[in-house]
């Protein structure tokens, strides 16, 4: 049986390039980068190279970069490690269609004393910068607002948040972990304090990420130790999964880009043709590889339970929440019904799907969407 992976949105992928790059810092070139002879300090230099790559990816100075687990880390070192370090300043502001963790880091940071707003979105996902500015006050300490959006797919327009965060004189953070290497970073532009990337997403190794840091800001670490990474992440440098990272990054390409962008739009086109069939989130500035529909009056799990059958692999909604029975925060801020979110799915590709892959999922779902609406109690 053939095997369609279109969840590309929770994992994707090594590149051969990758892997081929992370290999030798198993086996060969396995010294701890705090060592002062040769093997550490050959782990040393492969550190500060993969920091000089990402750096350069969004137009920061490499000792602005530190490298952590992951986005829930950076996400976490930003938010908790800002906050602690300003006792003065305890008011942060985001939206309700954030990642999860960052939404229960807030949650939790408000046990803590924190004031947090939780911005509204409009039926695309867009944050209104208006509101943001409407939300500042002389105790805002942050704004923190996802790139791209992990279910729907919604690109905010950093570089107009970003303005009024600098004339207010407030830091202005974004989870980019779904949007790196596949839509512009350039954190003067966009007037960015603040940046969480991640591996994973982009045909990297898991367990490693990055967070870019503003010369002069001021953060708490959450782990305490050895004085790695600038003192704010502690603990021995991951030297394969940073030089895989960094491989990641060197191997991405506007013509991948391109192609899934054009694969994405063939997708989303085909299943509009199926009856009482809506896309959610916005047609234009969507990240390339994300599709969520739903098929409204069948459950998106029973879907995707057919589809794998077929063996294709594709999502209920963040891999983060897959367990859960609750509706999707995203596509309730949004303004979908219970019984909408419940139906819906989301498909994301990736540099490897090709069109022979969507031009058979387009074969197969009507198929089983025919089927499920044939035995389904909602009409």
């Amino acid at each position: 049986m053939r095997h369609i992976y279109l969840d590309n949105a929770a994992s994707t992928k090594v590149d051969e390039n990758v892997l081929k790059s992370m290999l030798p810092y198993f086996t060969e070139k396995y010294g701890n980068a705090s060592s002062q002879h040769f093997a550490g300090q050959e782990a040393k230099n492969a550190l500060e190279k993969s920091r000089r790559i990402i750096a350069k990816s969004i137009k920061a100075h490499t000792h602005e970069i530190i490298f952590t687990s992951g986005g829930t880390e950076s996400n976490n070192l930003v938010l908790k490690g800002l906050f602690f370090n300003n006792p003065e300043r305890n008011h942060i502001i985001t939206t309700k269609i954030e990642h999860d963790c960052v939404l229960n880091t807030c949650r939790w940071l408000e046990t803590q004393g924190a004031k947090v707003t939780y911005l509204n979105v409009d039926k695309e996902g867009f944050v209104n910068p208006k509101d943001v500015e409407k939300a500042i006050t002389d105790k805002t300490l942050i704004v923190s607002i996802i790139h791209a959006n992990n279910e729907i797919g919604t690109i905010q327009n950093l570089e107009e948040i970003g303005k009024i965060c600098k004339q207010k004189n407030v830091l202005f953070h974004t989870d980019a972990c779904q949007s790196f290497t596949k839509v512009p970073i350039n954190i003067k532009k966009q007037h960015l304090d603040l940046v969480t990337l991640n591996s994973h997403k982009i045909h990297g190794p898991k367990g490693v990420g990055a967070l870019y840091i503003k010369d002069g800001i001021k953060i708490t670490p959450l782990t305490h130790g050895g004085g790695h990474e600038r003192n704010l992440r502690n603990g021995t440098e991951n030297i394969p999964g940073v030089v895989g990272f960094a491989k990641s990054v060197e191997v991405a390409n506007s013509k991948d880009v391109e192609k899934i962008t054009e694969l994405r739009d063939k997708l989303i086109k085909g299943l509009l043709k199926i009856p009482n069939v809506q896309l959610n989130g916005p047609e234009k500035r969507r990240l390339c590889n994300n599709v969520n529909v739903s098929f409204n009056n069948i459950e998106g799990e029973s879907i995707g339970g057919y589809l794998e059958n077929s063996g294709i692999y594709v999502s209920t909604g963040s891999a983060c929440m897959s367990h859960s029975l609750e509706p999707s925060h995203v596509l309730k801020a949004i303004g979908l019904s219970p019984v909408q979110s419940n139906s819906s799915l989301r498909l994301s590709l990736s540099k490897y799907t090709t069109e022979e892959e969507i031009n058979y999922v387009l074969q197969i779902l009507p198929k089983i969407v025919e089927k499920l609406r044939r035995i389904s109690p909602l009409k």
